[in-house]
């Protein structure tokens, strides 16, 4: 233990006196063998690394191929987010909501403290001071890690701006999330992610698996931080930012919401088609996954990635669904749980060329036995290795956001685009929203269900209060921006894909532009604003006749019953969903009898 105060005494000052003596607090209750503060430096981070790769943590990959660049396994039975083990514990069980699993404060802090207690024995315990978001921004917000893992300490300095900055910050501030991390024993029956939004506290047991030990990501940037985005005024969301810039030089940007494994992080990457990059077309990425914003001076919302780098699904990345992504990480990327080739490349399924020898678990490859890599086997990269990142990224002060997006996977009924009328029938249109559930998270796979904003597992607090905080903006003095709903994956009768999407997604965000700027056109109908297929560009793109029907098409009778069951989901919330919502949908479902 004498190392673990020699260390905290070199950050010794008024302002850090919080967090020293929460570390302290932590040590004496986890008896690590050392206490290391983390500077995010590279001759840390290659010590760290050169570690891991000692005692099996890390393998190199091929050097020639992947320069710098590493996998990991994680255990076969922590591969994927627990929702069933994730809880929000405010003190008032109707403050979560019966969107979160609820457990009392103190109840939670002392089932989670008791696995915590002597945890770190012969281990080391980092400290990981981080900035979510570029790190003068007033947008940004700080929190600080505690680990045993040095696989999360290399994840969490590509993934935050993770260090000695971070921790100047803090120190300016004088406040930030506390986030408490063990992987424990892996033991899917000692595993708790608790948080504790009241508190801006985070504890996270048993699990190494990114989404449940990188606390910076969904646990920081969306549960804590969608609490304290209400309490402050602004909104923390499961979003991607992209810049489309036209011809004429104009950039609008873009906040799109999709499930895990949806293709968010595909759209965020986009290629034009041919056509459209020799007119002139780019888009950029600003971010992949997370998107906080907060209206303007002049009333807009301005938005920043509070991520540094992607955690991203590998599985079906590959040159013909995402160049940009699979050049991203060519180099100085960590992969988790995908296969290795003979010449000890990474591999998954989808990548379109090579082949596998050993699987995600280590074994020799057997299609029969399990796939090369895992359903939910990831890459963890900085952004600035993107072909198509945008400068725009480190803005503090944001990007102005045109358009917001909501989409899932619906193999039938819903259109490729629509637009909301206005605010408060987007909302619900985000309220309502429903996509088959994928890999990304323990469970059934393709189950339709309800995951309104793509925040289902992120929401830190009741979503009925949730809708309302999305509400509240509409307040007269801001200039909101228009609200569109698009699913890619509508399926013929024959259970083919319908629209070709990846690099053609783009004449979708070039009509919602027109519709920004009041060019292009629209047909009304009581679900909203569609597109008919001449008022998109879809030249060089083959429909059959079933394909236009369906994608632009209305279908009353299915929406009927789809209204009908909105309704029935928007009371399961009780008193607390707000009143506007619930006559916006009866407004629609009586519109849709006509």
């Amino acid at each position: 233990m004498n190392a673990s105060f020699i260390d905290m005494s070199a950050h010794a000052g008024s302002s850090l006196e919080s967090l020293n003596e929460w570390v302290a607090q932590v040590a004496a209750l986890t008896r690590p063998d050392a206490v290391h503060w983390c500077d995010g430096s590279d001759a840390e981070n290659d010590a760290l690394t050169a570690a891991m790769q000692a005692d099996g943590t890390l393998i190199k990959l091929n050097e020639e191929t992947h320069p710098g660049s590493w996998l990991h396994r994680s255990d076969p039975q922590d591969v994927a987010r627990v929702e069933h083990l994730t809880f929000v514990c405010t003190t008032e069980r109707d403050d979560a909501g019966p969107n979160n699993h609820w457990m009392a404060p103190a109840d939670a802090h002392a089932r989670i403290d008791a696995l915590f207690d002597g945890c770190m024995r012969g281990r080391t315990l980092y400290v990981i001071p981080y900035c979510m978001g570029p790190i003068d921004s007033p947008l940004s917000r700080c929190g600080v890690e505690i680990t045993d893992s040095p696989y999360v300490v290399a994840n969490m300095r590509i993934m935050t701006r993770m260090g000695a900055p971070a921790l100047a910050r803090i120190e300016r501030e004088g406040h930030f999330v506390k986030g408490l991390h063990s992987t424990g024993e892996l033991d899917p029956d000692r595993r708790f992610i608790m948080h504790f939004p009241e508190e801006l506290a985070i504890k996270s047991y048993g699990s190494g698996y990114g989404g449940n030990a990188l606390l910076g990501k969904k646990c920081h940037a969306l549960r804590i931080a969608s609490h304290q985005a209400r309490t402050e005024g602004w909104l923390a969301e499961h979003m991607l930012i992209l810049g489309l810039e036209n011809p004429q030089g104009e950039t609008h940007y873009i906040a799109a919401a999709f499930p895990s494994a949806c293709g968010k992080t595909n759209l965020a990457m986009l290629i034009p088609p041919e056509g459209y990059l020799k007119d002139g077309w780019k888009v950029t990425t600003v971010g992949d996954d997370i998107c906080w914003m907060r209206p303007g001076g002049d009333g807009r919302l301005y938005a920043i990635n509070p991520e540094a780098g992607f955690f991203g699904v590998a599985p079906g990345t590959s040159k013909k669904s995402n160049p940009n992504a699979l050049a991203s990480i060519q180099y100085n990327t960590i992969f988790t749980n995908v296969g290795l080739t003979a010449d000890n490349q990474p591999w998954w399924e989808g990548l379109g060329e090579g082949a596998p020898v050993t699987d995600w678990r280590g074994e020799p490859y057997n299609a029969a036995k399990r796939p090369a890599a895992h359903p939910n086997s990831r890459f963890t990269v900085s952004a600035r290795q993107c072909p198509s990142y945008s400068p725009e990224s480190e803005n503090p002060v944001g990007v102005p956001i045109s358009a917001i997006v909501f989409g899932g996977r619906r193999p039938s009924l819903v259109p490729l685009v629509f637009e909301a009328r206005d605010w408060t029938h987007g909302v619900l249109i985000g309220a309502a929203m429903g996509s088959e559930t994928t890999a990304a998270a323990t469970g059934a796979v393709g189950v339709m269900r309800r995951d309104p904003m793509a925040m289902k597992p992120f929401c830190g607090y009741n979503f009925a209060d949730y809708f309302s905080h999305w509400l509240d903006f509409d307040n007269g003095n801001n200039k909101l921006p228009k609200i569109f709903h698009v699913n890619w994956f509508r399926r013929g009768a024959e259970g083919d894909f319908l629209w070709p999407g990846f690099g053609e997604n783009l004449r979708v965000l070039e009509w919602m532009i027109g519709r920004v700027k009041g060019t292009a056109g629209a047909v009304e109908t009581p679900i909203g604003n569609l597109p008919t297929a001449s008022d998109l560009n879809l030249e060089g793109v083959a429909l059959s006749a079933e394909a236009v029907e369906k994608l632009f098409g209305f279908e009353r009778a299915g929406w009927q019953e789809e209204f009908a069951s909105i309704g029935e989901y928007l009371e399961e919330y009780g008193p607390r969903m707000p009143q506007a919502l619930k006559d916006e949908q009866r407004r629609i479902a009586a519109q849709l009898q006509d």
